[in-house]
């Protein structure tokens, strides 16, 4: 039986790397980012709107080579270090104590890097939530929110799902071709936060209520694909999925305390519970077929 190992959440086998060592040693003279460009060519390696993973791909070989697997040839210039805190920007720390109904109607912005509040909105993150935040990978949407007077209130990230676990698997009826089909058309809320000195009773569930509304519209016009599912985890030594319940999302199960790359149950971490949250009421046919979109 021949090996097969899950790189960059693709299905990979001796044949792939022996593929990729090829394309290697045919192009001498092209850097990281001429093969990755390639090979994406070659693997028609594309999102759903026809543009080339090559950033996916050059991911790809990179994990390759850190395990020894290929030799790519030496970058072009080092690698940037990026700082993990991002500027300092002044806001108002005055509590927000109250019932919801004084604060709406609320104000739910689409964060994007054009946004000129998107440093605000970084910042935060970085600032305030246990977890820190160095940037997004990979697809997203971000949503930052105000009351009726303009005061920010939270700040929330979706982003890649979990490449695997099993109480979703399961839930879902997935095999593994079609989990890595349909993958993108679960997202995870990744970061949850609201902000420390807003006290206000059923916030939390009013806003995962409203952006389960609106996000795989928002979705379809960042990336031309839907949303079908919500995920998120929530760690149980922190906290009791108290918003989660009180929005309906579906508690599945337990994680087993490994990381979301771990492929050989060697990273532990924190046991979570995993939640989700259906956008369509055929949501589990639609990710099991095979063109979802």
């Amino acid at each position: 039986m021949k090996a097969t190992i899950f790189i960059q959440g693709r299905e990979t086998s001796e044949e792939d790397i022996w593929f990729v060592r090829r394309l290697i040693n045919d192009n001498p003279g092209l850097h990281r980012k001429g093969l990755s460009v390639k090979l994406a060519k070659l693997w028609n390696w594309r999102d759903a709107r026809g543009q080339l993973k090559d950033m996916a791909c050059r991911s790809f070989m990179l994990k390759l080579h850190r395990q020894g697997r290929i030799a790519l040839p030496a970058p072009l210039r080092p690698p940037v270090v990026r700082k993990k805190r991002f500027p300092e920007v002044p806001h108002s720390k005055l509590p927000i104590a109250c019932f919801l109904q004084e604060l709406l109607p609320l104000q739910i912005k689409l964060i994007s890097p054009s946004y000129k509040q998107y440093p605000f909105f970084r910042y935060l993150l970085s600032k305030y939530h246990y977890l820190d935040y160095c940037g997004p990978v990979g697809e997203n949407v971000g949503y930052l929110v105000y009351d009726n007077n303009n005061r920010p209130l939270a700040c929330l990230l979706f982003g890649a799902a979990a490449w695997r676990t099993a109480p979703r698997d399961s839930f879902i009826g997935w095999s593994s071709e079609t989990r890595a089909a349909n993958l993108q058309f679960i997202v995870n809320n990744s970061r949850f936060l609201i902000l420390p000195w807003v006290k206000v009773p059923c916030l939390a569930s009013y806003l995962l209520g409203a952006i389960s509304r609106r996000i795989s519209k928002d979705w379809i016009c960042k990336y031309n694909h839907p949303v079908y599912l919500l995920e998120t985890f929530v760690q149980k030594h922190r906290f009791k999925g108290t918003c989660y319940k009180a929005a309906n999302w579906i508690y599945l199960g337990d994680t087993k305390g490994r990381t979301r790359n771990d492929r050989n149950n060697e990273q532990k971490a924190p046991v979570k519970e995993l939640y989700v949250y259906p956008l369509e009421r055929h949501f589990k046919k639609f990710l099991k077929e095979e063109n979802a979109i």
